[in-house]
């Protein structure tokens, strides 16, 4: 059984936990044969297959935490690309939505940091979704992160985090 299907199974099955009454309750706006939502991201760390999994699981916690926007993760392709890829040019024109990978570890900032920089010397998008750890707080990395990449590089940096 993959990860997305545990997901599916255990999101059908809160489901049925809450009342009627609850927002979660609320049955999402229908998915079938919609095309697959693209998010390329950046600043993922080394090169496991796995790296798309990271971003996947955040999204089914977002989800399950009633951000409406995620709709139905497994409507998500994740896309992860290289900072140095050729192929960015081409896909700044074909892509509209962008994420940055930011770790946890101490030399977070100075990595998230440099991926954005290069970003803005390749041309690179103006607005990139910040995914990261769900226990990451917005307090401290993730704000500095979001200030500094306005202010000095003019990147818009969307924080989920409270």
């Amino acid at each position: 059984m993959t990860a997305c299907d545990q997901a599916a199974g255990l999101r059908q099955w809160a489901g049925t936990q809450q009342g009627p009454d609850s927002p979660r309750a609320q049955p999402r706006a229908s998915t079938a044969g919609a095309p697959p939502r693209t998010l390329v991201v950046v600043g993922l760390p080394g090169s496991s297959p796995d790296q798309a999994g990271r971003v996947m699981t955040l999204l089914e916690h977002w989800a399950a935490e009633g951000q409406r926007w995620v709709n139905d993760p497994a409507q998500w392709r994740v896309v992860p690309l290289a900072i140095s890829s050729p192929h960015l040019p081409l896909l700044l024109t074909q892509q509209s939505r962008w994420a940055l990978w930011v770790g946890s570890d101490p030399d977070a900032f100075r990595q998230a940091f440099a991926v954005l920089r290069q970003l803005h010397e390749r041309q690179g998008p103006r607005r990139l979704l910040a995914v990261h750890a769900p226990d990451l707080p917005r307090r401290g990395l993730l704000n500095n992160l979001q200030q500094a990449a306005w202010r000095y590089l003019g990147i818009d940096l969307l924080v989920m985090a409270s």
